[in-house]
């Protein structure tokens, strides 16, 4: 069941008031909901409730909470995703994967290869940061990442800190990702950001720049994979190198 973001402003003792527009119009006239059906509610501080609808009028819905708990739908580490946008549906689909996957942010990046002009990229962002707001609803996040403005890959290391950073090269590669977990496991609280290029990949001058910030170039295996199959894969990986890392 999909939860609705609210603020710790809308707790009045054991009630919530949802009066906003856009959940009042989802819950109310969307969903149909009625006096006592169950809603998941979450606020700014990652505290999720469990709550049952004890009212609805035509401007508000109350609620009564059952239960409160400070939510565990996260990861424990960030994961931060810088990916040259690829064309339409192919983008959106990377776009709410990347959120259920657990991402705090994606950097749309601009490659040598990109398949969609500067333009285009700008007038997207809104889009989809409203593509990661439906889906972190549908997957129950604890927090709504961020798609942050356009960027290119010298100025996103410039501007930004990362603990780790790697990039995923099929043709140029240097290790797996096991061998990169075996060298430098990402520890709980760290900042990984992972590059995934466009349909076409990196060109030359984007190797020798990865090359020259020594920043490792990993394969996903002996598969050609579509660049939005890659996003997928690499996030999901990373996600279980992390959880099992010398466990075993």
């Amino acid at each position: 069941m999909p939860h609705f973001f609210i603020s710790s402003e809308n707790k009045q003792g054991n009630k919530i008031v949802i009066s906003d527009k856009e959940n009042y119009n989802h819950i109310a006239r969307s969903l149909r909901a009625k006096s006592g059906e169950n809603l998941l509610l979450i606020d700014e501080n990652q505290i999720q409730y469990e709550t049952k609808i004890t009212n609805i009028d035509k401007q508000k819905i109350e609620v009564e909470i059952e239960k409160s708990y400070k939510s565990e739908r996260d990861l424990k580490f960030d994961l931060f995703l810088a990916q040259s946008p690829l064309r339409s549906d192919a983008q959106n689909f990377v776009i709410e994967k990347a959120t259920e996957l657990g991402v705090r942010g994606v950097f749309p990046v601009t490659t040598d290869n990109c398949a969609l002009n500067s333009s285009v990229i700008d007038k997207k962002i809104e889009k989809w940061q409203k593509i990661m707001y439906e889906a972190s609803k549908q997957c129950e996040r604890a927090i709504v990442p961020k798609c942050y403005e356009r960027t290119t890959l010298e100025a996103l290391l410039d501007n930004n800190k990362f603990d780790k950073i790697v990039a995923f090269c099929e043709r140029k590669a240097d290790l797996t990702l096991r061998d990169f977990f075996n060298q430098t496991p990402v520890k709980t609280g760290e900042s990984l950001l992972v590059i995934i290029g466009p349909e076409g990949g990196f060109s030359p001058l984007e190797f020798e720049f990865f090359d020259s910030k020594k920043i490792p170039k990993l394969t996903l295996g002996n598969l050609i994979l579509k660049a939005e199959t890659a996003v997928t894969v690499a996030l999901g990986n990373i996600i279980y190198e992390f959880e099992n890392h010398g466990k075993n």
